[in-house]
């Protein structure tokens, strides 16, 4: 296990390794708690909510299970409905304690019922597909607008390789590409630091940087699904989650190919159309991005005309933008995890893109380049 700076965060414990899921069960009864709540999809259950439940009831503990249901598509969604569904399956005075068993959704759901409940929550991740298991930020669907709010952020994970190892590819591919976000995200935040006096903090991403950089020198053995693949991804996840944890907001995990991401989901929620994984839309999105700053800092290519941030500060962002790998090469990356790494492989259609590349930057209050060159 890898995990840095374990003393410096607000969690009690993590695992990440194999057989991690039977450390679940002494922690929980150490703990004392005696009424979990299990909140899972049914493939999540399945993949590991079923052994969880058996063992803490075997073990005296009064189990409750909250299965959050899927919406017409047969997705799960992160939205008003799910969050209501668990609140009502929490018993107040009773349940003491949430076990989020599933990847991102289940995450985003439990820890905003955990924030408004007070109730802590522990985190079983059943694939390697998003950075958010250790975050305190949840990405909500709030009335078809993608939402970030600041919610609670897990006791303690526990992450068995066993389970993660056995993840669809399209989910260990997924969370690749959200680590290959990190990218774009972390020069926007650079960029934002600059030009618009935005916090930044260089510990916080400094540990960014080192999981990003390990997830591409372990690209091929994580596109293979090899054990040490898929637990440097893991690792890489858990700690991008620690590096918005310790800042306190997702700029060290988010900037503009996560903006364009969100925009995606807002309209295929509102056509009705099933969802795109999150990793996948932030790869590709991440890769579109790199082409349009490239263009702009590199080559004088603009939407509009020459953004002021640029003439006042042109040399510090050429230098922070070499860092950032060309589309080409994102592509590369993403194909050596099996994901897809272009627009038309994600079913993205050019008016959509388009329009997200001109609207999305006011999805938050963000000032990355994106954002930048559409107001000039």
């Amino acid at each position: 296990m890898m995990i840095h700076l374990l003393d410096d965060i607000p969690l009690d414990y993590i695992s990440l390794e194999k057989g991690s899921l039977n450390k679940l069960a002494p922690y929980v009864m150490k703990a004392g708690y005696r009424h979990p709540l299990i909140v899972a999809d049914r493939n999540t259950y399945e993949a590991a909510g079923r052994a969880v439940e058996a063992e803490l009831g075997g073990l005296g503990c009064a189990v409750t299970l909250c299965l959050i249901q899927p919406d017409a598509t047969g997705d799960c969604i992160a939205d008003e409905k799910s969050l209501v569904e668990l609140l009502l399956a929490v018993t107040p005075g009773t349940t003491d304690c949430l076990l989020a068993v599933g990847s991102g959704t289940i995450h985003d759901i439990v820890r905003f019922a955990a924030s408004k409940t007070g109730i802590p929550f522990l985190s079983v991740p059943t694939a390697p597909s998003v950075d958010g298991f250790t975050s305190k930020c949840a990405p909500l669907m709030i009335r078809g607008v993608k939402q970030t709010v600041l919610a609670a952020a897990p006791k303690a994970i526990f992450a068995d390789l066993d389970i993660l190892t056995r993840a669809p590819q399209e989910l260990v591919a997924a969370g690749f590409g959200d680590m290959l976000g990190k990218f774009t995200s972390l020069f926007d935040w650079k960029f934002s630091s600059l030009t618009a006096d935005e916090p930044y903090n260089q510990r916080a991403a400094q540990i960014t940087e080192a999981a990003l950089q390990d997830c591409v020198m372990h690209a091929d053995a994580i596109g293979r699904r090899t054990e040490e693949g898929i637990r440097v991804l893991m690792n890489a996840l858990i700690e991008s989650g620690v590096a918005m944890l310790l800042f306190g907001q997702s700029h060290p995990a988010s900037g503009a190919e996560h903006h364009l991401s969100h925009y995606w989901e807002m309209s295929y929620l509102k056509r009705g159309r099933k969802a795109l994984l999150h990793g996948a839309k932030v790869g590709v999105a991440s890769a579109e991005i790199s082409r349009l700053y490239h263009d702009a800092v590199d080559r004088a290519q603009y939407p509009g005309d020459e953004p002021e941030q640029l003439l006042c500060h042109g040399a510090q962002v050429r230098e922070w933008l070499a860092a950032v790998p060309s589309a080409p090469e994102i592509r590369r990356l993403l194909e050596l995890a099996g994901g897809p790494s272009s627009l038309d492989e994600l079913g993205i259609e050019d008016e959509l893109f388009a329009e997200s590349l001109r609207e999305a930057h006011k999805l938050r209050s963000r000032h990355t380049l994106l954002r930048a060159l559409n107001e000039a």
